[in-house]
């Protein structure tokens, strides 16, 4: 491919052209995708205070720069992420193989050890062929302006990598999406939808690398859409991981106590519809943050090198 930049003695420079053109077929099928994430989305939103909000979801395409930055960025996060699912594997092996799947609310088998975490699953049960994965994973990215200081968009590129390559090797379902609000007057709301488990594409993860700092955020319609989304997935643990530097601010008057009484209430009803979830806080508003999600789903990322580990490390947990 010529590039219009010519080089210091006037002559084209080239670069690598995409060789995987799509076919009509395949662009239909993510044009149809697109249309069905904005028609789902604004149907969740229809009967909560964003009804009126301007929304627009978009499914970001990649380029040879992205793949030259995620491999970039990979390259020191894989050998970690390996380990660590190395690590996983033989229990998800034991866990598929277990003639007992473990924590149900009713079976024939009463496990003792589980009375301690009172949530009332103390029995196991036979597990069929068929079961639905034991987890599921949402990972949402706050895009707001100010997550272009102090490292923080290049920590959350590495945390997503090393999320989305841990369940790629783990067989977990996971879908990443970044938010941003106040693009425009007609788009007062922006989710991206980088990767998704309804539509899975090898090259996804190089779509991870279209995450930007861009505007407001308007967490509580982010958080909504994607709990509401992972609400309706097979599995039987929902984990949504929000990585945030700030408090929630949105045109016109989405900020302060309003948006954080929204916050906590959307988290309220999507934990009733069983939704775990985790708040990772990577900015200068850590007090904010805790507040909203309370101590028990806070993580206070102050060294923001250890972000990828830990999240992994978390997930990781939760099979």
């Amino acid at each position: 491919m010529e590039s219009s930049d010519m080089g210091e003695e006037g002559t084209p420079k080239y670069h690598r052209a995409n060789p995987e053109t799509m076919s009509d077929e395949v662009k239909q099928k993510d044009r149809d995708f697109r249309k069905k994430l904005n028609r789902d989305a604004r149907e969740v939103v229809s009967d909560s205070i964003h009804k009126r909000v301007k929304l627009i979801v978009h499914r970001p395409d990649y380029s040879v720069e992205s793949e030259q930055e995620y491999l970039s960025l990979s390259k020191v996060l894989m050998p970690v992420v390996r380990e660590i699912a190395r690590k996983t594997l033989p229990l998800l092996e034991h866990e598929t193989t277990s003639e007992f799947a473990r924590n149900q609310f009713y079976g024939s088998k009463f496990q003792a050890d589980s009375v301690a975490y009172q949530d009332f699953r103390y029995f196991a049960k036979k597990r069929p062929p068929t079961e639905s994965p034991s987890l599921v994973v949402g990972l949402r990215i706050d895009e707001s302006a100010s997550m272009a200081a102090f490292g923080r968009l290049e920590a959350a590129k590495r945390a997503v990598i090393a999320v989305y390559e841990f369940c790629q090797i783990c067989h977990i379902p996971t879908f990443i999406y970044g938010d941003t609000a106040d693009a425009s007057k007609l788009e007062q709301m922006s989710i991206y939808a980088y990767t998704d488990f309804d539509r899975t594409d090898a090259n996804d993860r190089f779509r991870l690398m279209g995450i930007r700092a861009r505007s407001n955020n308007r967490d509580g319609m982010a958080l909504r859409i994607m709990a509401d989304r992972l609400a309706g997935s097979p599995g039987q643990t929902k984990l949504l991981i929000s990585i945030s530097d700030g408090q929630p601010k949105a045109m016109d008057d989405y900020t302060g106590n309003y948006a954080i009484k929204d916050m906590q209430q959307t988290i309220a009803e999507y934990e009733r519809k069983g939704i775990t979830f985790l708040a990772a806080a990577i900015g200068q508003d850590k007090d904010v943050i805790n507040q909203i999600y309370g101590n028990e789903k806070f993580l206070d990322i102050t060294n923001l090198t250890e972000l990828p580990a830990k999240l992994v490390k978390i997930i990781a947990r939760y099979l």
